[in-house]
């Protein structure tokens, strides 16, 4: 099937082609048709499948077909849960709508207000937001939502996660009651099935990945080490490998800076992008990390989702995460679009239960590379045994006497993961 094929206007067509698409991937192809009926959607995508384009392009559809309802006023309502996203998805509208007379603005916290103030008031067709600034501008009565046709939730699941529920909820009810609901997660708890019953009429279901499966584009190893070794282990990597781009995954913000900073040190050109960095900064380490300027772009977790980075070779995992489904997100970043891609998990003595995790959840161990000189001590040569304890003496009998002074024996019944 050829994106000709799924009825797409010509101007969107010739939009796709110039970005060198000419084959709809699972998703768009199912996905498409059903959006361009007006039906409800309730997708399972990975990131990595084209799931962006699979709402974007049927979206542009139905906005240049139907005329306006109301002048000036947002159409369409994408909310996303990162900062990152938003701008991401925007640029898609943007992209392939080039050839269209449709306005779209993407509205984040981080930045100034008042020009998103302005573009509003110029008026918008498609809206991306994150919830809380979008809630910021529904307060000062920037931003109407009672012109919204179609409304989008993207990655619910993260949005669940990052505690944004309520905020979902406050927005929805904002929402005109006739409009057609999309709903895209990477994977569906109760939580978000609950959440979609309340939304959704008659969904389409599409489902393009198996719940918390990696791509099997991507090659995935483990490097047991110790945690003293992993910044030495992780220079070397740049160093023995040539890795030219490379996202690495901190648990937190503050160790995300600490090794952008020794990798900085080491001649490895990197920058650090989570929550507590400017909006520019972010965009700024984003785009020298995609035009080649880093070689390494350090990350937490909520900073990294919905990144979109073509043909990433690396993904390094500097620690495990410690939610398995996460893991798979993290990896998903790599081996997109049907390119290859490699994973390398840096594990050490207290992370071997997140391990097992990880590989209960993905049903397959992962293979072990050893790198000589940064073996785990688990690994190492045995330690001589201790020599044998020497008989217990027998008590010498002693005169009656209170025994809170005497020996207390410790039951050690914990274990340290």
């Amino acid at each position: 099937m050829s994106f000709s094929e799924l009825g797409l206007a010509a101007e969107i067509q010739r939009a796709v082609a110039e970005q060198g698409y000419d084959t709809p991937t699972p998703i768009q192809r199912q996905a498409i048709p059903a959006v361009l009926a007006g039906r409800d959607l309730m997708a399972t995508a990975q990131t990595g499948t084209g799931k962006t384009a699979g709402f974007t392009l049927p979206i542009l559809h139905l906005l240049a077909a139907r005329p306006r309802r109301a002048a000036r006023t947002p159409r369409v309502l994408v909310l996303t849960p990162t900062r990152e996203l938003a701008i991401q998805v925007e640029e898609s509208v943007r992209v392939y709508g080039q050839h269209l007379p449709l306005a779209s603005l993407a509205v984040f916290g981080g930045v100034g207000i008042q020009p998103q103030i302005a573009s509003l008031r110029r008026g918008v067709d498609i809206l991306v937001a994150t919830p809380g600034r979008l809630l910021d501008h529904v307060q000062q009565k920037t931003a109407v939502l009672s012109g919204i046709e179609i409304f989008v939730l993207d990655e619910a699941d993260r949005m669940l996660d990052m505690g944004f529920i309520r905020d979902i909820r406050k927005i929805i009810a904002l929402l005109p009651p006739a409009r057609q609901n999309l709903m895209f997660s990477a994977t569906f708890s109760p939580e978000i099935r609950e959440l979609a019953a309340g939304l959704l009429q008659q969904p389409v279901a599409v489902d393009v990945a198996p719940r918390n499966t990696a791509a099997e584009t991507v090659i995935q190893k483990v490097i047991e080490t110790n945690r003293e070794q992993k910044k030495e282990l992780l220079k070397q990597l740049f160093a023995s490998r040539g890795l030219h781009q490379a996202l690495v995954f901190a648990r937190t913000k503050h160790g995300a800076d600490a090794l952008a900073r020794m990798l900085d040190k080491a001649g490895v050109k990197a920058a650090a992008i989570h929550g507590d960095k400017t909006q520019g900064a972010r965009t700024r380490a984003l785009a020298d990390f995609k035009a080649g300027k880093l070689t390494a772009l350090v990350a937490t977790d909520i900073a990294a989702r919905g990144l979109d980075i073509d043909a990433l070779p690396y993904v390094i995992n500097y620690e495990l995460p410690n939610v398995a489904e996460d893991y798979v997100h993290r990896i998903g970043r790599t081996g997109r679009a049907g390119l290859a891609g490699e994973a390398i998990s840096l594990v050490c003595h207290d992370e071997r239960g997140n391990l097992r995790d990880i590989e209960k959840l993905i049903k397959r161990p992962i293979e072990r590379l050893v790198i000589p000189g940064f073996e785990a001590a688990a690994t190492a040569a045995p330690r001589p045994a201790p020599p044998p304890r020497p008989p217990r003496r027998p008590p010498v009998a002693r005169p009656a006497k209170s025994q809170a002074g005497g020996p207390t024996r410790h039951r050690s019944g914990s274990r340290h993961r």
